[in-house]
């Protein structure tokens, strides 16, 4: 790993793109089909998570592996039909991945979503070329708050987990950056500031971050 790089780690829903409430519309369309449901605070808790998780930690034994995936999925073709043409970016987003990319970090999405979901969502907000990286985390064994996903960016892209930046907005995606070792900014799009404060920074939104805010979180080297 070349330790003179600095990198950036994006989730992405929540963070390029608000997307709660799409997710929230599939799930419980879906559930709905197979006699089951999700609360409001059920989906609040485990949001960040990758299917597999999820459905273990609401459901348990009560679904077997073969219904398991079959309701994940119906929920992401769902999630994606409701998506399309109703994602933009959140406010900042733009302008930082140009930002950054002209101070020459590097970029990659980090998300527990599907790759079909992140690719989607990537071509609706017309920000492909942008990263250098996309990784999913859905066929993870464990999801955030376990780091795997975000020490896979980090060697993806070739830099040390100590170098890099997660933009987070879930409760396990800011633990699961504080397991890998990296720093964090989480936005408040999600969830209130409290439960987020093993964040470096919390924010309401990113482009209300002062212009040095990376810069800050792990400088340039030398300097």
């Amino acid at each position: 790993m070349n330790r003179g790089l600095r990198a950036v780690l994006w989730d992405m829903d929540g963070v390029l793109v608000l997307s709660g409430e799409l997710h929230y519309e599939a799930w419980t369309r879906v559930l709905a089909e197979h006699g089951l449901s999700m609360t409001r605070g059920q989906f609040e808790e485990t949001f960040g998570m990758n299917n597999h998780n999820i459905l273990r930690r609401l459901y348990g034994h009560r679904l077997g592996a073969a219904e398991a995936h079959q309701i994940a999925t119906r929920k992401e073709a769902a999630y994606r039909e409701l998506a399309r043409g109703r994602v933009q970016p959140l406010p900042g987003v733009r302008e930082w991945l140009a930002r950054l990319s002209e101070a020459d970090w590097r970029q990659a999405v980090a998300s527990s979503g599907p790759m079909a979901n992140i690719a989607a969502i990537l071509q609706e907000l017309d920000v492909w070329d942008a990263f250098d990286a996309v990784l999913s985390g859905a066929r993870l064994e464990r999801s955030k708050p376990d780091p795997t996903l975000f020490l896979q960016a980090a060697a993806a892209l070739g830099v040390p987990p100590a170098r890099c930046v997660v933009v987070e907005d879930s409760t396990a995606g800011v633990e699961a950056a504080r397991r890998a070792g990296t720093r964090c900014i989480a936005v408040t799009t999600t969830h209130a500031p409290e439960p987020l404060r093993a964040a470096d920074l919390v924010v309401d939104r990113l482009d209300h971050l002062p212009q040095d805010a990376f810069d800050r979180l792990v400088p340039e080297e030398g300097l």
